[in-house]
């Protein structure tokens, strides 16, 4: 399969940020007098955007704020106070990103999280330096799965779509490559709602250690 472009979403693909998501989400049902949300339950909300996350949490405790956007800016307020105190990069997940710049692969982002904490988190995680270009939930008019997304992206390489690669762990990511007409690669390790094989991909890996071959990049 070579590749002239590989774009990764972040939550679930390269980072397991659930617990940090938890701890944020927790501390917002917390000003509202709810009781916490285990991280497995946080864990399946995740993917679709901030605001997505904090209704979903806020409809499992049954919390009805007079003002929604509060909770949004709690949560936020919340998370960018501890974005990387408890979120780990997936096991070779960092391994995968060097072999693919080391052989002249371009790399890029697309999440639907916000640009800031986007940044700081990759920046954070030693991450940052592999992508050209990171697109999150509002560098765009749109977002994930308006497939628009990745053919921004597709745009700005100068990339074919049968030459791309969306890495993704969702249903999410798998609806946005299928709608811009680009291969799609599910890490099984991630935030999907459903089975492995009710999600349509190119491949589904175990692991980050098998994606360099993949993309025609040998391993030593």
């Amino acid at each position: 399969m070579p590749t002239a472009l590989v774009i990764f979403d972040l939550d679930g693909t390269l980072i397991d940020s659930a617990p940090d998501l938890a701890a944020a989400i927790n501390a917002m049902l917390a000003g509202y007098g709810r009781e916490p949300l285990a991280v497995q339950e946080v864990r399946r909300m995740v993917g679709d955007g901030v605001a997505l996350l904090v209704a979903r949490a806020l409809a499992a405790r049954d919390c009805r704020p007079a003002e929604p956007a509060e909770a949004e800016r709690s949560f936020m307020r919340h998370y960018e106070s501890a974005a990387t105190a408890l979120t780990t990069v997936f096991p070779g997940a960092a391994q995968a990103l060097q072999a693919l710049s080391a052989a002249g692969i371009p790399l890029a982002v697309c999440t639907n999280k916000p640009a800031r904490i986007t940044s700081a988190i990759l920046g954070s995680l030693g991450l940052a330096k592999y992508f050209a270009r990171v697109v999150a939930g509002d560098s765009l008019p749109f977002r994930k799965p308006d497939p628009r997304v990745l053919l921004a992206l597709l745009e700005a390489f100068a990339a074919a779509r049968q030459d791309s690669l969306l890495v993704g762990d969702s249903e999410v990511d798998a609806a946005t490559a299928s709608g811009a007409a680009v291969p799609f690669v599910l890490m099984k390790h991630g935030y999907r709602r459903g089975a492995v094989a009710e999600i349509p991909c190119r491949a589904a890996l175990e692991s980050f250690a098998e994606l360099p071959a993949l993309v025609g990049v040998p391993v030593a």
